[in-house]
C-alpha cells in the first residue's frame, strides 16, 4: 500500500468516526469534531502526498501524530465510562493513524534510498 492511500483511509476514518462520535452523542462536545477537522485537512493534503511533495507529506505526518496523541485522553475517557462504542471508534482512529504513520515513514525511507542510488 502507498502512503497516499493510507492517508486517504486515515482521513476517511477520522471524518466518519469523528462525525459519528459527535452526532451520536447525547451530550456532544465540539472537541469531538477535532478528528473530523484533521481528517478534512488530510483529505485536502492527499493530492500533494500522492505527488510525493515532501513538505505536504511531513505536514500530513505531523497531523497524524497529533491526532494519535490527542486521542489518548478520549481513549481513557471511553475506558472510564465503559463506553464500548466510543472505545471501538477511538481505537480504530488511533490504529488508522498509526498505519498511516508507518507507511509515511516507509515512503520516506524508500525515497532516501532512491536518492542515494541515483546520486
Amino acid at each position: 500500500m502507498k502512503a497516499h492511500t493510507t492517508n486517504l483511509i486515515n482521513a476517511a476514518i477520522l471524518i466518519i468516526l469523528g462525525s459519528w462520535g459527535y452526532f451520536g452523542s447525547e451530550t456532544p462536545s465540539l472537541t469531538a469534531l477535532i478528528p473530523v477537522a484533521v481528517g478534512v485537512i488530510l483529505l485536502i493534503l492527499s493530492k500533494g502526498v500522492k505527488k510525493e511533495n515532501k513538505v505536504i507529506a511531513h505536514i500530513a505526518v505531523l497531523l497524524s501524530l497529533l491526532v494519535i496523541l490527542g486521542l489518548i485522553k478520549p481513549l481513557a475517557g471511553a475506558i472510564g465510562r465503559v463506553d464500548t462504542a466510543a472505545l471501538v471508534r477511538v481505537i480504530i482512529m488511533i490504529l488508522s493513524g498509526i498505519l498511516a504513520m508507518v507507511y509515511f515513514i516507509k515512503s520516506f525511507i524508500d525515497a532516501r534510498k532512491n536518492r542515494e542510488l541515483n546520486s
